[in-house]
């Protein structure tokens, strides 16, 4: 399915097309996050009963060992009464164990279990093939110039998000 495609007027003012630019970025990355690449999870994860949102969190404590669950609230940009939900959800499926934090007991820190570090493996696998597939049906060079435009993406996004970090600096966001 293709993202649906706006008229760009070609006399536009260039504040006029990168805002074009910009809503057509989000139209693929939305039909790229929506359908083709989340469908291919979502097989495997249904027959766990586990929600979109609890494989990202199983995610993002495989990448951060013994993370906080502050950590993972702040990752995603949600309340810590949400993520909380979400790991004990995790945890009655047997996927995650909070454990003490040795230096501040009123917090935990998550980890997967063995059970949970096989799922994240495997939804990880299932991904990359799911990936790999659609890869396989672009050019050598279509692929380069996706992977290339991504990092240039990634990259600009990273100077901004360094730039609105630093003292005195406001945020053009």
């Amino acid at each position: 399915m293709e993202a649906p495609t706006r008229p760009r007027d070609a006399r536009a003012p260039e504040g006029r097309e990168q805002s074009a630019d910009a809503q057509r970025l989000l139209d693929l990355l939305h039909a790229l996050g929506s359908t083709t690449f989340r469908q291919l999870l979502w097989h495997r994860a249904a027959e766990l009963d586990l929600t979109y949102a609890q494989s990202q969190v199983l995610f993002y404590v495989a990448d951060h060992p013994a993370c906080h669950m502050g950590d993972v609230a702040k990752a995603f940009g949600v309340t810590l009464p949400a993520v909380t939900h979400i790991v004990d959800r995790l945890e009655q499926k047997g996927f995650v164990v909070r454990g003490d934090d040795p230096a501040d007991r009123r917090v935990y820190l998550l980890e997967l279990t063995p059970q949970g570090r096989a799922l994240a493996d495997d939804l990880r696998a299932i991904q990359i093939q799911g990936v790999a597939q659609v890869l396989d049906r672009m050019s050598r060079r279509g692929r380069r110039q996706v992977l290339d435009g991504l990092q240039a993406l990634v990259d600009a996004a990273q100077r901004l998000l360094a730039e609105s970090d630093r003292p005195g600096r406001e945020s053009h966001a």
